[in-house]
């Protein structure tokens, strides 16, 4: 029986505003380049992939700002390569530089609150798992989302990052549930569906933009109005024809 049901929080419960993809369009075009908007948004979707395998190996909060410069200045050429537009190191930290100048804050997607409510209204502990290492609770309730969520975990507060097992089983402590009565729903597959399922806890992929299209190793939804009939169908809903694990993060459970 399904108790408890995780988020990861950008992506999957929220959106930057005004949109990235939209940020970039206009700072390509501060330099004469041209993107279109779904080119944008493909070249996020990978970068995206880029920029947590880094975090893994070293949150980039805790990098120096020489280290977060070269960072962004490749995270940003992949982000245009990948939206057909390949650029040399030098202009995509011009494009970087530009459009880090745009003031943007974070949006709930128009399905966040009405799931969050049903879940927490249904009886499921909520718990947000995010690699954000800032102080989630207070952007919670400046969102309106807080009253649904019951906790909060962050990489700072833990010192591990997802895929790690660390911040998942902190999670699971909270919620003071096993791991198969737990469900965590992201928009990584490393980060989020094979961190969970590292310690034991369901996946849930949410493919919002249908990026992930040949991933078939984890229940996948496109909106959180689809979780509601996930859960209520558990556990054979959660149960993939295919298990990949995440080997070097096995030691961690097992310790």
């Amino acid at each position: 029986m399904i108790k408890a049901v995780f988020f990861d929080f950008y992506n999957t419960l929220v959106k930057f505003w005004p949109p990235l993809e939209q940020i970039q369009q206009a700072a390509c075009q501060e330099f004469g380049l041209n993107i279109s908007e779904e080119g944008a948004k493909h070249g996020y979707a990978v970068a995206d992939v880029y920029f947590n395998r880094e975090n893994e190996k070293q949150p980039l909060a805790l990098r120096t700002d020489e280290e977060r410069l070269e960072f962004f200045t490749r995270y940003e050429q992949m982000i245009l390569s990948n939206a057909g537009l390949p650029v040399s190191l030098d202009m995509a930290q011009r494009v970087w530089e530009m459009a880090s100048l745009v003031p943007k804050e974070f949006m709930v997607f128009d399905d966040t609150v009405p799931a969050l409510a049903q879940l927490h209204g249904g009886g499921y502990q909520v718990g947000i798992i995010s690699n954000l290492r800032r102080d989630m609770t207070q952007i919670c309730q400046r969102l309106g989302i807080g009253q649904y969520v019951d906790f909060v975990i962050n990489s700072a507060e833990v010192g591990s990052e997802k895929p790690s097992a660390p911040i998942f089983l902190a999670a699971l402590e909270q919620a003071t549930v096993a791991p198969q009565e737990a469900v965590h729903v992201g928009d990584q597959h490393r980060s989020d569906v094979l961190g969970a399922r590292g310690v034991g806890i369901h996946p849930v992929l949410i493919d919002r933009g249908d990026f992930h299209a040949d991933l078939n190793d984890c229940t996948k939804i496109a909106t959180l109005g689809e979780l509601v009939a996930v859960l209520a169908a558990a556990p054979n809903s959660l149960q993939p024809e295919k298990h990949q694990l995440i080997p070097e993060l096995q030691d961690q459970v097992e310790e």
